[in-house]
């Protein structure tokens, strides 16, 4: 019998604006410790089960080079394996664990029990969260489907519910009678007092051949479905883990539906267990200001902040100085290129203006003005009529696609490292710190990092049009060709 976490990974994480975008979502946004929520949900996967494991994250085909680079900066690539399913688009957790769970057989069985949990989840106890886990797994091999309810500490209406029932053992589990979606204000405090709820963290223990036989009785059309886009979409090893890119047409005629509305409301199976962990959904900045120590004024700041007669308000602040004078209870949070100004009563607010950001279709919403690629990044520096100027980081031994332009040409500056270009006639130039080049519009080019330490150049873009769209790749290492 194997253990299989499940990482679902995704979502724009609006609440979180302007730092977490729908092109760097909250998994991707680092902590104020440094560390980011995938990287420290990969570890705590790690720890359910022995070296030699599989860790299967469930993503964004976006998301994927972000994701494996995570899975790589907490070690684990040596004693764990890393498997890959690929969504094309989002379809909600519904569709996501039925695919999981099809793939987890194939490669582990239907005795196999997967720990389904979220990237964007904080537990500091590990070690409450194994024996959580523990109690989980032994209730999932006697047929129940196993959700985490978390002890609700005040009438929260950001969470959803769970209404417990009949207890199944002597360590606080019980039956579900139901699942609540976020309530008001009078009705959480009801639940509160009640003591018989408890809120829905989202986390699942669950048996494969359970949790199939029940999509087969409740969700059949879901199951069908990802039945289909399984047999579409083999998994290969790429030397880096198993990669599972799920078939697009089959994929997306997929109901957008949580698992709780299409399965777990209709089942007579599922049991929950209280957890014993700390937990947060970081689902705010009032939740992200947790996370920083406060002052004598209960300010808390991170960054370069200068603050006088300031009382309970969070400053974070990526790259200059941010002052606060005679506020309080504010949240002001400042990148490149947006400022968040938010009344600390307005918390839960914040993702509709991201929202409207969507609808206007402002890049803020997307992407933040220094932008991560598989082979490194790139920043935006300016950018006017005719001209854009950017930073570009490239990784060691990395190498971007064999590309064109139409409507622009580039002049590139080396300032760190040493490059290998590709510049019209096919035949590599290695350029130094200090040495430039310049591509012409159609020439084909490519540019790569042939050294062990990163390759920093400024380029410069002269054209009518200076879209990303304006890229046409010929070769990408990648598998960026369409």
């Amino acid at each position: 019998m194997s253990i299989v976490p499940v990482i679902m990974s995704g979502g724009a994480g609006t609440r979180l604006w302007p730092v977490s975008r729908e092109g760097h979502p909250k998994p991707f946004i680092r902590l104020p410790d440094g560390q980011t929520l995938l990287g420290r949900t990969y570890s705590r996967a790690a720890a359910l089960i022995p070296e030699g494991g599989s860790i299967m994250t469930v993503t964004n085909r976006e998301y994927y080079f972000a994701s494996r680079d995570q899975f790589a900066a907490c070690n684990l690539s040596q004693d764990h394996q890393a498997h890959y399913l690929l969504e094309p688009v989002g379809r909600n957790t519904a569709a996501a664990i039925a695919h999981a769970a099809l793939a987890v057989r194939q490669t582990h069985g239907d005795e196999s029990i997967m720990i389904v949990m979220g990237a964007d989840h904080l537990i500091e106890d590990t070690s409450a969260f194994l024996k959580s886990t523990q109690q989980a797994i032994s209730l999932a091999h006697q047929g129940h489907m196993v959700t985490y309810g978390i002890r609700p500490t005040d009438p929260e209406t950001g969470f959803g519910y769970i209404e417990t029932g009949s207890p199944l053992d002597d360590q606080g589990a019980c039956k579900v009678v139901r699942f609540v979606e976020k309530p008001n204000t009078e009705t959480a405090a009801e639940y509160l007092h009640s003591g018989y709820f408890l809120w829905n963290s989202g986390i699942f223990c669950l048996q494969v051949g359970t949790l199939l036989n029940e999509l087969q009785q409740h969700a059949p059309d879901i199951l069908a479905q990802a039945e289909a886009c399984i047999a579409l979409s083999p998994a290969e090893d790429n030397g880096r883990g198993l990669v599972q890119e799920l078939d697009p047409d089959s994929f997306s005629r997929q109901p957008d539906i949580s698992i709780d509305y299409a399965l777990m409301e209709h089942s007579a199976r599922v049991a929950v267990v209280p957890a014993l962990f700390d937990w947060s959904d970081i689902g705010s900045w009032s939740a992200m200001a947790q996370l920083v120590p406060a002052d004598v004024n209960n300010n808390r700041t991170q960054g370069d902040t200068l603050l006088h007669n300031t009382r309970n308000t969070l400053v974070m602040s990526e790259h200059r100085l941010v002052a606060a004078l005679g506020v309080d209870n504010l949240i002001i949070i400042d990148t490149d290129d947006a400022l968040l100004i938010a009344h600390g009563d307005q918390v839960q607010e914040v993702g509709k203006l991201a929202k409207r950001l969507k609808q206007e279709r402002h890049p803020a919403y997307h992407l933040h003005k220094t932008v991560s690629r598989p082979w490194g990044t790139y920043t935006v520096l300016e950018e006017g009529p005719r001209f854009k100027i950017k930073r570009i980081v490239v990784k060691p031994h990395q190498t971007l696609s064999l590309q064109l332009h139409h409507h622009r040409s580039e002049h590139w500056i080396v300032v760190q490292g040493m490059a290998e270009v590709i510049n019209g006639d096919g035949k590599p130039k290695f350029i130094n710190a200090n040495e430039s080049t310049f591509i012409a519009p159609g020439h084909q080019h490519r540019l790569s990092n042939p050294g062990v330490i990163d390759l920093v150049l400024i380029e410069v873009q002269s054209g009518e049009y200076l879209g990303e769209d304006d890229i046409v790749r010929l070769e990408d290492v990648y598998g960026r060709v369409k």
